[in-house]
């Protein structure tokens, strides 16, 4: 079995041989290049021709925005991204996950981690997944931006839905989960979505701390609907979406309260799909939707046969348009499925999806409690 051939990309002599020894570590992996910036990594890439990158965010000559947007038109290859956790560096890093990045993985503390191997594990990972990949589901899909929403109104800083606000009271509620691959499928969606499109949408991307803030806030400008980080005792509301925050479960109580919980990870990840949607099932008397997008592992699928079994329609992203087609597969092989779409049409069967369920309105919020719940 040929080993998984990778090319290290990073300004910082030590972050080049860390990286490079830690992945040497592993049997199926080999460094094949290491490159000092964008332009000598472009370089190195054509020569070499790796089966990975790991790409440095903020680099001289040319950043990881630059070489990443070049290498997807020239050559596209898999990419995960070496980020630190700053603002600056949150930002850039949500960019290049637009443009193409399978994934990314933080620095423990900044630009040169002596550290940087307690994140050895998840390089490592990381690296095997992006191996996988397959190569045309990789360039970006910039374009399915470009002329999807309209400007947003300069005085109320919201889009004005073309339609009467409906109660929240009657709505369904849409809960989209996703994982790797999630920022770009996500980036569509939510720029897809039509302007009377008024269910409230949870969004549960595995992502860490630090970085939800920004991605809500990249979201909330391709969107109609007002995409906020979530926070401790937000009420649902109709045309919002709330995208669960880094290091927390994002859960709902009666009466369309949200909690974010400090539980234990589950799946190994926090947020978790799953304790979203199995908060729902315990407290929600309402109509459901949920979306599995591309992602790794099963997160979603327990939370779905349980919410299946109370008439929540279930879609899941097709594999042809998965970065990666893992909760997707095991949410399909709990039959409790209805609708199988790619991600370009996902907008559109969520509309399709809330549209009808308005038809046979159901208050959604009733607390089953005395008012003290």
């Amino acid at each position: 079995m040929s080993k998984i051939r990778v090319l290290v990309v990073d300004d910082s002599l030590f972050m080049r041989r860390m990286l490079s020894e830690l992945l040497m570590r592993d049997p199926e992996i080999e460094v094949v290049g290491a490159a000092r910036d964008g332009q000598e990594g472009l370089e190195l890439a054509r020569q070499l021709k790796p089966d990975v990158i790991t790409l440095d965010v903020e680099m001289p000559v040319l950043d990881g925005v630059a070489m990443l947007e070049r290498l997807m038109a020239e050559q596209p290859t898999p990419v995960v991204m070496v980020s630190s956790l700053t603002r600056e560096g949150a930002e850039i890093t949500l960019q290049c996950l637009e443009r193409g990045a399978v994934d990314f993985v933080t620095k423990p503390s900044g630009a040169i981690s002596l550290d940087i191997d307690e994140v050895s594990s998840q390089i490592i990972e990381k690296v095997k997944v992006a191996a996988r990949v397959p190569r045309p589901r990789l360039r970006a899909p910039l374009a399915w931006h470009r002329g999807v929403v309209e400007p947003k109104n300069p005085d109320s800083g919201s889009f004005l839905p073309s339609a009467p606000r409906r109660a929240v009271e009657t709505l369904p509620l849409v809960v989209v989960g996703a994982s790797t691959g999630g920022p770009r499928a996500l980036s569509l969606l939510m720029g897809q979505l039509p302007s009377d499109f008024q269910a409230p949408i949870l969004i549960i991307q595995h992502m860490p701390e630090g970085f939800t803030r920004s991605f809500a806030e990249r979201l909330d400008k391709l969107s109609h609907l007002r995409v906020h980080e979530a926070q401790e005792g937000d009420r649902i509301e109709a045309g919002e979406a709330y995208l669960a925050p880094g290091g927390r479960h994002l859960q709902v109580r009666y009466g369309g309260m949200l909690h974010l919980s400090e539980e234990p990870p589950l799946h190994g990840v926090r947020p978790a799909v799953d304790m979203t949607l199995l908060s729902l099932a315990q407290h929600y008397t309402g109509k459901l939707v949920i979306a599995i997008l591309t992602g790794m592992g099963s997160d979603g699928a327990m939370g779905i046969r349980a919410l299946h079994a109370k008439g929540a329609r279930i879609l899941a992203e097709d594999e042809s348009s998965c970065v990666v087609f893992g909760m997707p597969r095991a949410a399909i092989q709990t039959g409790c499925v209805h609708r199988v779409v790619p991600i370009e049409q996902m907008a559109a069967a969520l509309y399709e999806e809330v549209q009808q369920l308005c038809k046979t309105s159901q208050v959604a919020w009733k607390c089953p409690k005395p008012p003290s719940c």
